[in-house]
């Protein structure tokens, strides 16, 4: 939730209009791992990522799901840790496959629109942003 936090408000501050729209659809795609871990838990998913958000506005970096209460906690106080290494493996290894996928598109199609090679640039350079 905080990397989708954190692009966000990059995409709100510093990308013009219709552009923003690629980097805010990453950032919610970001935002499937705790809507299924709740889904996967049975709880209401909206409710939970709803205060997940209003969390992380307020500066709780570290809220997350609490499985054991149905409802958000601050999972540093509550034990519950990722080693980062994992997260930036997975996010990298996420938008590279992005750029691949981009990049074969190109390969296939003679004639490609800016419009896709602006998305193929913008999706390297949010790789940069969260690995750096």
């Amino acid at each position: 939730m905080e990397i989708s936090a954190h692009l966000h408000r990059h995409a709100d501050l510093s990308v013009p209009r219709k552009q923003q729209s690629i980097i805010k659809s990453f950032a919610k795609a970001l935002e499937i791992i705790p809507r299924q871990l709740c889904d996967n838990a049975g709880f209401d998913a909206t409710n939970i990522l709803t205060q997940l958000r209003v969390e992380h506005r307020k500066g709780n970096t570290w809220a997350g799901v609490d499985f054991d209460n149905e409802g958000v906690r601050d999972n540093m106080e509550a034990f519950v840790w990722e080693p980062s290494l994992v997260k930036i493996n997975a996010v990298q290894a996420a938008i590279e496959a992005s750029c691949l996928i981009l990049s074969v598109d190109e390969t296939i199609r003679k004639f490609q629109p800016p419009s896709r090679l602006f998305l193929q640039s913008q999706l390297c350079s949010i790789q940069k942003l969260i690995i750096f």
